[in-house]
């Protein structure tokens, strides 16, 4: 080990760091799933330098065969956005000390913020690795709704709702029900695993945070048009949120209903408009998306159900790690 050292990256590595992101960068959509190519490496740069997020880099006889990505300005948690190694030669190693960096340099946010930190792609394998400094696990299922799929398109067509009662009705997002979204939200994810690595569910103004920043085209462009929310004698009491995560690809970041009107299905009518209205907008030509995705935890059995049901499939699953406050 003698020959590790790992800090953060700084303006003389910027010339020398530039291949251990690239090979991130390349690997990134096949290996490590994101759905969209990462930063180039000038923006990434610039991205560490305006302090959006921060970059450990782990040298071996200083040269950068290493580094992890952490953010603590965008969110109640500290996020782990993801770990690289240039190989896998002693893979095991280098993150054990990226860690131990990560953990000193994060110490008193620590007192108060959760570490969330989405093993996605090749990072699931650093699973026991990562459990050593008492990371804690939920298994995640990613499922996509697939336009042009005429599997699923045939099912979303077939699904037979039976009409609302009276009192019900469904409509897309305004922003007069911004404050109704924030306490539906609070309440359906208070005392869920969510809660444990995103903190905020837990108070009305965590959630507040949460929904203003998903409304306000912080977590990608926000589509109230697909938003849909049940209205009971107009009250808002169940939300189904869509936003747009990069490129065409839409997202179902948030599905809620209160708890005085769960148990009748109300899920399946909300999903059905918003992927109904994607699929019309695309075949239109009105806006053109790639497909849908939605992520649920891999034994939320009814979740997963409902989201087979409407057309969605299993693409693939990974583990979400969370680290509790430190004591």
């Amino acid at each position: 080990m003698e020959n590790y050292k790992a800090e953060l990256l700084d303006s003389e590595s910027y010339k020398i760091f530039k291949g251990v992101y690239n090979d991130f960068r390349a690997k990134a959509v096949d290996e490590y799933k994101f759905e969209l190519a990462p930063l180039e490496y000038d923006e990434f740069i610039d991205a560490i330098e305006k302090k959006y997020m921060n970059c450990i880099v782990l040298k071996e006889n200083d040269i950068p065969t290493a580094f992890l990505v952490y953010t603590t300005s965008i969110s109640e948690s500290i996020e782990l956005n993801m770990i690289h190694c240039l190989g896998t030669e002693d893979e095991v190693t280098k993150i054990k000390l990226l860690l131990e960096k990560f953990l000193l340099l994060t110490e008193s946010e620590r007192l108060s913020k959760v570490v969330s930190y989405p093993m996605l792609g090749h990072q699931s394998v650093f699973t026991a690795d990562i459990a050593k400094f008492g990371f804690k696990f939920v298994g995640l299922a990613v499922l996509r709704f697939m336009m042009g799929n005429a599997s699923s398109e045939r099912i979303l067509e077939n699904m037979k709702l039976p009409e609302l009662e009276d009192e019900y009705k469904i409509v897309g997002y305004q922003d007069v029900y911004r404050e109704s979204a924030i306490k539906v939200i609070h309440e359906a994810f208070k005392d869920t695993q969510d809660a444990l690595y995103d903190t905020r569910y837990k108070s009305i103004e965590g959630t507040k945070d949460i929904i203003n920043k998903v409304i306000d085209n912080i977590y990608g462009e926000f589509l109230p048009d697909v938003t849909s929310v049940l209205l009971y004698n107009d009250i808002p009491v169940g939300f189904a949120f869509s936003n747009v995560t990069g490129g065409k690809i839409a997202n179902i970041p948030l599905v809620a209903i209160d708890k005085n009107h769960r148990g009748k299905g109300f899920s399946e009518y909300l999903l059905n408009r918003s992927i109904k209205t994607i699929v019309d907008w695309t075949k239109l030509g009105k806006r053109i998306f790639s497909e849908v995705n939605v992520t649920t935890e891999t034994n939320n059995y009814k979740a997963l159900k409902l989201y087979r049901k409407i057309g969605f499939r299993e693409d693939f699953c990974y583990p979400q790690a969370y680290l509790l406050q430190k004591k």
